[in-house]
């Protein structure tokens, strides 16, 4: 082989290899700004490229991602001659490759800057109290002036956020003092609270026990009431079926003495001192020892007569 054709196939291996370097894959969410001969040329997107070498240059990789910079704090004065620290955070997206590769030098230094002027200017028209208060009115202000000014950038600033707000060390002491003294203050009512709630259940309770056992009580009553009740009715129900079978039986006057005379015995035989006897069981109880009398006396004289 001579050196002629050696020579040549090295030099197709040098092309393909320089023709291969020069493929590129701009990945998804970036953009490339390509110079041709030192000048803008043009912005690849998404996509496979080729780049003429040795003429074509890749300028500036730019990611079109949301961004986050966290900028640290910075001195600024309020209207009343308070110095406190202040650091923000910026969210913000570049919207032309173009633009942000050739609009300014180092563009986050820019926003920086830019943010941490803006934001003396802010706060110098504001009292401490109202820096305290008012973090959404200084975001929205912040926003807006840094979404106009980095424009001509190719950057749009989509929000703006005040991470910490640190006042001076004796308003600080003094701040915590108040929040010691609020919470303490919460605390207390929130125990008079619980005391005032379990003395409102402890005595619903009471009450309602009061009720129930009251209600028991009602109902033991009803219910005696009702038994004595349901009593008597059967007892009057017996005396008056005894009163219908003695009607029905029609007893005689001698039956009817005689159930006096059984009466009166029992009655009798009672503890009271005074019995009251009616005038017919009076008759008959006369009646009654005049024939035992009779019968007595029968008795000797038959014992007294002689035998045939």
């Amino acid at each position: 082989m001579s050196i002629g054709i050696i020579v040549l196939i090295i030099l197709i291996i040098f092309v393909i290899l320089l023709l291969i370097s020069n493929i590129k894959v701009v990945p998804q969410a970036h953009a490339y700004v390509i110079e041709r001969l030192g000048a803008y040329q043009v912005t690849w997107e998404t996509g496979l490229h080729f780049k003429v070498p040795f003429v074509d240059r890749i300028a500036k990789k730019v990611s079109m991602k949301e961004q986050v910079i966290d900028f640290p704090p910075q001195p600024v004065i309020t209207k009343d001659n308070v110095t406190m620290q202040i650091d923000t955070v910026v969210y913000f997206q570049v919207t032309d490759p173009k633009l942000y590769a050739y609009g300014v030098e180092h563009p986050l230094s820019a926003i920086e800057n830019l943010s941490a002027t803006t934001l003396r200017n802010i706060i110098g028209e504001m009292d401490l109290d109202r820096t305290l208060t008012s973090r959404d009115v200084i975001n929205a202000k912040i926003r807006t002036v840094l979404d106009e000014a980095t424009d001509a950038w190719g950057i749009k600033v989509n929000r703006v956020e005040l991470k910490n707000i640190i006042p001076p060390r004796e308003i600080q002491e003094s701040m915590e003092k108040q929040m010691k003294a609020e919470r303490e203050r919460r605390a207390q009512i929130l125990t008079a609270e619980g005391k005032k709630s379990s003395a409102i259940l402890v005595a619903e309770g009471d009450k309602e026990s009061a009720i129930l056992r009251a209600d028991a009580v009602k109902e033991t009553k009803i219910r005696e009431a009702q038994g004595e009740a349901q009593a008597i009715l059967l007892v009057q129900q017996s005396l008056a079926k005894g009163i219908q079978f003695l009607n029905e039986a029609n007893p005689s006057d001698g039956v009817i003495a005689l159930k006096s005379l059984d009466a009166f015995q029992k009655a009798a035989d009672g503890k009271a001192t005074k019995i009251i006897i009616p005038s017919q069981i009076q008759s008959l109880a006369g009646l009654a020892t005049s024939i035992k009398e009779l019968v007595v006396d029968d008795v000797p004289q038959k014992e007294n007569t002689p035998k045939k």
